[in-house]
């Protein structure tokens, strides 16, 4: 695993329960706020899927984007955790960000 994946996860595991992030929330919290292509990327090779919630990482206009487990798998989780899911979408009031 390399340095840039560990930390993007180490990032994703401080997401509460209940909550998104984006992939760009999640570079902009690394310093980079154009890297959010890399950050899929290192999600999309996370070894635990569901301990390292990657789930919570949706695309910053609220769709769903995709998930190492099938979107199916992703929605499940989701909505299970209380995230309401209107029209392939996530509302604002589920977002999670970073402190800077």
């Amino acid at each position: 695993m390399s340095e840039f994946q560990a930390k993007v996860l180490k990032l994703v595991a401080m997401v509460p329960k209940g909550k998104v992030t984006t992939y760009k929330e999640l570079a902009r919290a690394m310093g980079n706020p154009r890297a959010y292509r890399a950050v899929a990327n290192a999600l999309a090779r996370n070894p635990f899927p569901v301990k390292i919630p990657c789930h919570r990482v949706v695309r910053s206009n609220g769709e769903i984007g995709g998930y190492r487990l099938g979107i199916r798998r992703k929605v499940k989780l989701l909505v299970q955790e209380g995230i309401k899911i209107e029209n392939g979408k996530i509302s604002s009031k589920f977002m999670f960000k970073f402190q800077k």
